[in-house]
């Protein structure tokens, strides 16, 4: 309110001083005299100030008026001018736009609507670096990958953008199914942004699977370096693919060299049981057995698997039942309460024939954990015992519906596979086997015949363990099949045939009378 009163009067006062002014000039009776081409004016001095004051406003609309028509004639000649400046404002305005819609459309799913606001945008304000990679993504939303390659290569001539061009092109290979290009496009990418996150995880994943490991471990190293991947985890797929390193160094026949890669796979990751297997049968083929205990017993105390039994076996082949299982007390006093140790004491039992012993050893597994392993095994030790075939062949019909066991068994998928691998062949998940029993169901035991050695002690009684499993799965035994006391005969031939080492046991092991 104050301030308005300032205003008012000092409009009030400006007025008085004009008015004043003018009544000054009128009295002072000096005046200008203005004669041009015959005529003569004269002005007095109000009307002097009042001339003065009309030419000066001409003048500055003369002015303006040559630079309007200057401006026009720039325009017209495709020079920069303000009036140029409006007109690519008003384009810029309406490309964005254009581009914002399209934006939305892609987000809607509105593929065929963002491809013809992509047009508009590009054709307002000419930034294919923005237009082209909205129009690829609409491409292929739409499901026209050929338009999308071809826009991705338009991509690949401007440095800005030639990431993006190569990544796009690199995903859709790998949605086609060509790998090989694929891995070759990530390789790009990669050396353009080796700290983009989800092209190394499509660079290792893509060298894991052409095997090739050593380029996949200097990848696993960069995730390492810039933060991305914790230590343990890294340790832990650094030596998965040290073990595969050294799997393909073996088959290349240098033998040596392989020991060496399976010990150093062995000492980045001690409980990944693959390496730990390879790294003790390279010890014991230099001769060195006590370095295969120690490695074989380090994996035990991680995760008791029957792979490491076997290895462990390796190590003396030609000792008797009674020596082997006095040996192997190392192994079985590491974890006495994992279920893979009471079933590997009965077996050892069983083998030296102290049927009593590995019944037990074996305690309520057959109540509490019925798996075909410990099921067979009671067969087995019922067999020695000298009980009826009824009983046997009881246990052995449990076995053959009953639960594998532990498996290596898929964490993504929980695909099922007989032998382990760093990638799960269902799914293509990297590092995702774990030994556990699946959800539901199973495959055939893996390592029944490979436990046969480690159960027979005596090369005689092995080999007829081993021809009366084989001829068993082939059909060629005529001997009674495995049945249930109360099963028909339709029943008994429909039957799935899935556990030779059933029969191997419970006949290959009857003691001699």
């Amino acid at each position: 309110m104050v301030w308005s009163l300032v205003k008012i009067v000092l409009f009030v006062a400006a007025i008085a001083l004009l008015t004043l002014g003018a009544g000054y000039l009128s009295e002072s009776g000096e005046g200008i005299r203005i004669a041009v081409a015959g005529w003569e004016y004269t002005l007095d001095p109000l009307q002097t100030v009042i001339a003065a004051l009309v030419l000066l406003i001409l003048v500055w609309l003369f002015i303006r008026l040559a630079g309007l028509a200057v401006a026009i004639l720039k325009f017209l000649t495709g020079d920069e001018t303000a009036l140029s400046r409006y007109f690519d404002r008003n384009r810029e305005r309406k490309g964005y736009q254009a581009l914002a819609d399209g934006m939305m459309a892609v987000a809607s799913g509105e593929g065929r609507l963002a491809i013809s606001k992509a047009a508009k945008a590009e054709r307002y304000l000419n930034r294919p670096d923005l237009t082209n990679l909205l129009t690829a993504q609409a491409a292929e939303m739409i499901g026209d990958t050929k338009k999308a390659s071809e826009v991705y290569k338009r991509l690949l001539s401007d440095d800005r953008t030639r990431f993006v061009g190569i990544r796009g092109l690199m995903k859709q290979k790998l949605s086609e199914g060509d790998t090989e290009t694929a891995l070759k496009l990530a390789e790009k990418a990669y050396a353009l942004k080796p700290k983009h996150e989800e092209v190394q995880d499509v660079l290792l994943k893509l060298q894991a699977e052409k095997g090739d490991w050593k380029g996949a471990r200097v990848t696993l190293g960069q995730k390492l370096r810039q933060g991305l991947l914790p230590r343990d985890v890294h340790r832990r797929r650094d030596a998965v693919l040290a073990l595969q390193e050294a799997k393909g160094i073996f088959a290349e026949g240098t033998p040596i060299e392989a020991r060496e890669a399976a010990i150093g796979a062995n000492r980045l990751s001690p409980d990944l049981i693959p390496a730990a297997v390879m790294a003790a049968r390279s010890y014991i083929a230099e001769g060195r057995p006590k370095y295969a205990s120690r490695v074989i017993l380090k994996a035990w105390e991680a995760q008791p698997h029957p792979d490491l039994a076997a290895a462990f076996a390796e190590i003396a082949p030609e000792e008797n039942p009674s020596e082997r299982l006095k040996r192997f007390e190392s192994l079985l006093r590491l974890r006495p309460d994992h279920a893979e140790t009471k079933l590997l004491r009965a077996e050892l039992n069983i083998a030296a024939e102290d049927f009593p012993a590995a019944r037990r050893a074996l305690g309520d597994l057959p109540e509490t954990d019925p798996t075909a392993r410990s099921l067979t095994i009671m067969a087995a030790i019922e067999r020695g015992e000298g009980a009826d075939d009824a009983a046997v062949r009881g246990w052995l019909a449990r076995a053959l519906t009953a639960s594998r066991g532990p498996q290596w068994c898929c964490d993504k998928c929980h695909n099922i596979q007989a032998d382990w691998a760093p990638i799960c062949d269902n799914c293509g998940g990297f590092d995702t086997l774990s030994w556990r029993e699946p959800p539901h169901g199973g495959v055939p035991l893996p390592h029944g015949a490979e436990m046969l050695p480690l159960i027979v002690g005596s090369p005689a009684r092995r080999a007829e363990a081993e021809e009366e499993a084989a001829a068993y799965a082939e059909g060629a035994e005529e001997a009674e099949s495995p049945r249930p006391p109360d099963a028909s005969e339709e029943e008994i031939e429909d039957a799935p045939v899935e556990e030779p080492e059933a029969v191997a046991l419970a006949r290959g092991l009857r003691p001699e009378n």
